[in-house]
């Protein structure tokens, strides 16, 4: 089979493969939802409320109905591209919360991903390049404590130094709540203060950014930290490095034109699943730091028992993530012709 005919057959395979995936997410957060304990009416009207009104409201929400009609009625509402309603949030469309909420979400995120790959890569590089020295040790100590410390504490940690002790960031919200916020062009923060020419506007975005994307970023570049060292270390005792140090090549470019390289190729694959990560620590962040984003909506909706938000909410992050992942698939398919089959 050619290279071209593999690349289209893995790149069709993937793309039948994404229904099956969401069907799947959509199915468990359904069941999950009306699984666990608590009840929308009793979150709604009060457990004091009467019986009665507590019937009308469940008639309602359709939760009287048997489970296996409410999900035939829910998939057929997704399949319409109908997220449904908020029940606490006065009739609020789910589509109207996430344009509300996710830009804050994906600012955060975009952030956190570049600090994330920047410091994973500058320090598995460094500790790869030195092995055996206190910089490899270091390298290594960085990966393991970085991966293992709970994203919450982390960051209540860090704001109780920067924010409440040292006085250097702010410890919540987007922007000033005395101040106007950029003009609503992308709903981007940053972006929009740099499209309105609004460079104060900018550097406060980033001031009240920096603290909850770098306690997200550092937290996740342990990931790309591990797999760049033990990566680069492989890659610098290949044959084609030995050669190209016999050739009398300087070290420092060995390492950046050849191995380093050839290194990154494992990163582009962990991107995809790092990304399920960083939702994932964006909801602990988001709540930790009171950043108005969708993971933080989704927190309030959860302890509200509103379904048709959480439902919504989790099955958007769950399309983001399937579509990451066969991007990612897809492109590292490209890069690395020895994962098609």
């Amino acid at each position: 089979m050619s290279r071209s005919k593999a690349l289209q057959y893995y790149v069709a395979s993937r793309l039948l493969l994404a229904p099956l995936q969401l069907l799947t997410i959509i199915t468990i957060v359904f069941l999950l939802l009306r699984a666990t304990p608590g009840d929308p009416a009793d979150a709604i009207l009060g457990g004091r409320a009467p019986e009665s009104a507590k019937a009308e409201l469940r008639k309602q929400l359709g939760l009287d109905l048997p489970i296996w009609l409410q999900y035939l009625n829910y998939l057929g509402n997704l399949l319409r591209f109908d997220l449904g309603t908020s029940i606490t949030s006065r009739g609020q469309q789910v589509w109207e919360i996430i344009g509300q909420h996710f830009p804050a979400t994906v600012e955060l995120a975009v952030f956190s991903m570049l600090v994330a790959l920047v410091v994973g890569i500058l320090v598995g590089t460094l500790s790869a390049s030195r092995p055996g020295t206190s910089f490899d040790l270091g390298g290594r100590l960085f990966g393991i404590i970085t991966y293992a410390l709970p994203m919450f504490w982390a960051g209540m940690l860090l704001q109780l130094i920067f924010s409440v002790q040292l006085g250097w960031f702010p410890n919540s919200n987007r922007f000033p709540p005395n101040l106007s916020a950029p003009t609503h062009i992308t709903g981007l923060y940053t972006i929009d203060s740099l499209l309105s020419g609004n460079f104060s506007q900018f550097f406060t975005s980033i001031h009240h950014l920096a603290l909850p994307s770098l306690t997200l970023g550092v937290l996740l570049s342990g990931i790309f930290e591990r797999i760049v060292r033990v990566n680069l270390k492989q890659t610098l005792k290949s044959d084609y490095v030995e050669a190209a140090r016999a050739r009398g090549i300087a070290e420092q470019k060995i390492l950046v034109s050849h191995a380093l390289k050839n290194a990154l190729i494992p990163v582009i694959t962990v991107l995809g699943l790092t990304f399920a990560s960083l939702l994932g620590g964006a909801i602990l962040t988001e709540v930790t730091f009171s950043w108005p984003g969708l993971a933080n909506r989704l927190y309030q909706a959860i302890s509200d028992r509103d379904y048709p938000t959480v439902q919504g909410v989790l099955v958007f992050f769950g399309a983001i993530v399937v579509s990451a992942s066969i991007l990612i698939d897809i492109l590292n398919a490209y890069v690395d012709p020895r994962i098609r089959y």
